[in-house]
């Protein structure tokens, strides 16, 4: 399958003017700073965390470089409750409100079943599934007492299909899916949406660097396009989910993907 190459980038149209963006992981080359970055795109206000230090400080001096507008931030542990409920707090406290969440942070590897330790399995779940259960726990009393708001989860196609080596990863992402529309449900009498976007392959450059090429290109020539995701697709379907013209939508999983059946 030949590479389709990617469009232009779609010009911003102040879909988020004025909403204010809690991001996690939001630090680094991956989803969550391309998000970021699309979100200042389109005029919303930013507050950022990572557990990087050095790498979460750059992120947002660069986004509020690009988007002329001081961009808050906190290191957190998505690991730890407490580090999760102050990083709610300090981006409350900081934008005034929070109108919404981007559940980004995750943990990936490649082990078999056989091969897979208890910390193995634990680590990708806690990261990848619990820490957007803390999350959503510590927003939605704030966003409960407003009667808005807006969480959106990154899920993965492995949550519905198979790849060995991923029973961890893809046993989470599962779990990221099911999270999300039971929540959803529940917030719903608020006014609260709760929604995932379900990526295949988005490719950056730490991605080419943990994962072997041959994987890569395997994975690639599995899309219709034959080519992973630019950052910035996957990024505008947030955009979407967080904006109004989705305010019908909740509880659901949206596939970016070009996968073949």
């Amino acid at each position: 399958m030949p590479k389709i190459p990617p469009p232009s980038s779609v010009p911003a149209h102040d879909l988020l003017r004025g909403k204010t963006v809690l991001i996690t992981a939001a630090a680094g080359a991956g989803i969550g700073f391309a998000t970021a970055k699309r979100f200042a795109e389109e005029g919303a206000r930013l507050f950022i965390s990572d557990i990087h230090e050095s790498r979460t400080e750059r992120a947002a001096e660069e986004l509020e470089r690009l988007s002329g507008r001081s961009v808050g931030y906190r290191l957190c542990d998505v690991r730890d409750d407490a580090d999760v409920r102050a990083l709610v707090a300090a981006a409350i406290s900081e934008m005034g409100r929070v109108d919404v969440v981007i559940n980004n942070a995750g943990l990936g590897g490649d082990v078999s079943v056989v091969e897979m330790t208890d910390d193995q399995w634990n680590s990708v779940i806690d990261i990848s599934l619990s820490s957007v259960f803390r999350m959503t726990r510590a927003v939605l009393p704030h966003m409960i007492e407003r009667q808005s708001g807006v969480i959106i989860n990154n899920a993965s196609v492995l949550g519905w299909r198979a790849q060995k080596g991923q029973a961890h990863y893809a046993a989470a992402k599962a779990g990221v899916m099911a999270f999300t529309r039971c929540s959803a449900l529940e917030a719903a009498e608020h006014g609260i949406r709760i929604n995932a976007v379900s990526p295949s392959i988005a490719v950056h450059a730490h991605l080419e660097k943990t994962m072997p090429k041959e994987l890569l290109d395997e994975l690639e020539a599995k899309e219709a396009f034959g080519r992973g995701a630019e950052l910035w697709e996957v990024a505008n379907v947030m955009v979407f989910l967080a904006s109004d013209y989705s305010s019908y939508m909740t509880g659901e999983v949206v596939s970016v993907s070009s996968q073949r059946a």
